[in-house]
């Protein structure tokens, strides 16, 4: 599947050029070099794209004791929200086996989307990608239909 060349629009980087998903991908691959996983030997890169244009890098962390392995989207989110940020347009999700070349995309755990959906709309642009050139785009929304949020505890 090869999607259009598109680019975020509306955000700008901190070098006040616009963020390309070619390039959320890419820094979402670098990620993915980062992951801890003696256990699985999967590995996972994300790059989690905040309003401000500024991006968190997440990689996956596997523990011995399984329960307490963080997955590299809601690394991500934490980073990001533990600096403040709050708001968010876009993630790239890479995943593979060590050494292997990717053959299908990686999406997120029910958990991670559960994560996203409490900073992110429905809208939520998602990549799912093998490559910069070979990804699929969804949303938060589409991945994730009828999520419980903060609007069901009445608080939006």
């Amino acid at each position: 599947m090869q999607p259009p060349n598109a680019t975020f629009t509306a955000l700008k980087k901190e070098n006040d050029k616009t963020m390309d998903e070619k390039e959320l991908i890419r820094q979402a691959l670098a990620a993915r070099e980062k992951a801890y996983t003696p256990y699985s030997h999967f590995k996972v890169g994300a790059a989690l794209l905040a309003q401000n244009g500024k991006v968190y890098t997440g990689c996956n962390i596997e523990n011995a004791a399984y329960t307490p392995t963080s997955c590299a989207e809601r690394t991500a989110l934490v980073k990001a929200v533990s600096e403040g940020e709050r708001g968010f347009s876009a993630i790239a999700i890479v995943g593979s086996m060590e050494g292997k070349t990717n053959t299908l995309v990686t999406g997120p755990c029910g958990v991670c989307r559960q994560a996203l959906a409490e900073f992110c709309t429905p809208d939520f642009v998602i990549l799912l990608a093998k490559s910069p050139e070979d990804y699929v785009k969804t949303t938060l929304g589409e991945l994730l239909p009828y999520g419980f949020g903060p609007a069901n505890l009445e608080l939006n």
